[in-house]
């Protein structure tokens, strides 16, 4: 018969917490894992990770403004990031000029969140663009983008572009701010999912709406074009901060 003892001694390696009873000269051990037992303490005493504070673009940051200067809105995608401080610097003592918190994305966006973003103040000046994100090529089925863009068809098709466009400047005049469409800059070659040539496309598209509801343009597709080289990043949508500037 063994003792308990020796089977005490032969568990101490594999257990920590063990219940021996005896009676009749029989034994009835009943124990935990040694892994369960030492997991335990450590979890009940264990503080969760702490999360990273998200950090905010310093052009996401809301502004205070300053009484009596006209609100300007900004909306756009992250080319209208890289322009913010800018602009929010060359209009100092102008205008209150505040922007979207976040990336604007396609049109589809847009329609989404434009109540959000507009909120209830009131805007003397709203300039706006929409087109970068809509004219990208994704995979058909994943919604990933797609390189080379052949293996994919674009986000947002031009027709269904130019109505969104439509339906973004509608729901805009009804703020009584006065709107002004950023056409959409150059997409440069070896620029991933997007191909050369389609912002003029989509731009031609948003201009006719613009032309029927008598929305002045900034055309910065025009301006950039010719200074692409020195202006914009290599093969790639983005502008450096001078080409921002």
């Amino acid at each position: 018969m063994v003792e308990s003892q020796d089977i005490e001694r032969s568990l101490q390696m594999k257990t920590t917490r063990g219940f021996v009873l005896g009676a009749g000269g029989m034994v009835l051990l009943v124990a935990a894992s040694v892994f369960a037992a030492k997991a335990a303490p450590e979890q009940a005493h264990k503080t969760p990770p702490k999360s990273r504070p998200r950090r905010i673009h310093p052009s996401m940051k809301p502004i205070t403004d300053t009484p009596g200067l006209p609100r300007v809105l900004l909306i756009g995608d992250s080319i209208s990031i890289g322009y913010t401080l800018a602009t929010r610097e060359m209009l100092k003592g102008k205008a209150n000029l505040h922007r979207i918190p976040t990336n604007g994305g396609p049109t589809t966006r847009g329609l989404a969140e434009l109540d959000k973003w507009l909120g209830k103040g009131k805007w003397d000046v709203i300039h706006f663009n929409w087109g970068l994100h809509d004219l990208k090529y994704l995979s058909t089925g994943t919604g990933k983008p797609a390189v080379p863009p052949a293996k994919g068809k674009q986000a947002i098709p031009v027709e269904q572009y130019a109505k969104n466009i439509e339906e973004l400047v509608k729901r805009m005049k009804k703020t009584g701010a006065k709107l002004i469409f950023a056409t959409t800059t150059p997409v440069p070659k070896g620029s991933g999912i997007r191909v050369v040539g389609d912002a003029k496309i989509y731009n031609d598209a948003a201009l006719k709406v613009m032309k029927a509801y008598k929305v002045p343009v900034d055309d910065l597709y025009a301006f950039a074009l010719p200074k692409l080289e020195e202006l914009q990043r290599p093969a790639n949508v983005h502008f450096l901060p001078e080409g921002s500037k």
